[in-house]
């Protein structure tokens, strides 16, 4: 049963970045299509996977955090144009039964990821 998930991390604050729409993009060639929109919860993660059981498929896809307007809700000294807007990750599902954790951990000036578990 594979399945996408996500969990971001604001390490400025050192809290869950609560309320962050997160767009998933699928790419076949030069065609991306949006999949669809999400948005984390308290806890920084979506409800359930992004992505899961007939969903799921081998591809590559990209999630595109929209990191800007979460950091405006979270500070009033920040630089305009902002550093980061939206922070698109790219990455490959090979394995239609695994589980492909992609977290963000973020902050003003700089982010981060990973495939976790």
């Amino acid at each position: 049963m594979g399945r996408l998930t996500t969990h971001v991390l604001d390490t400025a604050s050192g809290l869950p970045a609560k309320d962050l729409t997160i767009e998933l993009w699928q790419f076949e060639g030069d065609k991306s299509v949006l999949v669809k929109s999400v948005t984390t919860n308290d806890d920084g993660r979506v409800g359930r996977p992004i992505l899961d059981d007939n969903e799921f498929s081998t591809g590559e896809y990209e999630l595109r955090f929209m990191a800007g307007n979460y950091l405006k809700q979270q500070s009033h000294d920040l630089p305009d144009p902002l550093f980061l807007n939206i922070i698109p990750i790219r990455f490959g599902i090979a394995d239609a039964t695994a589980h492909y954790h992609v977290p963000l951990l973020l902050s003003p000036f700089g982010y981060s990821t990973y495939r976790g578990s």
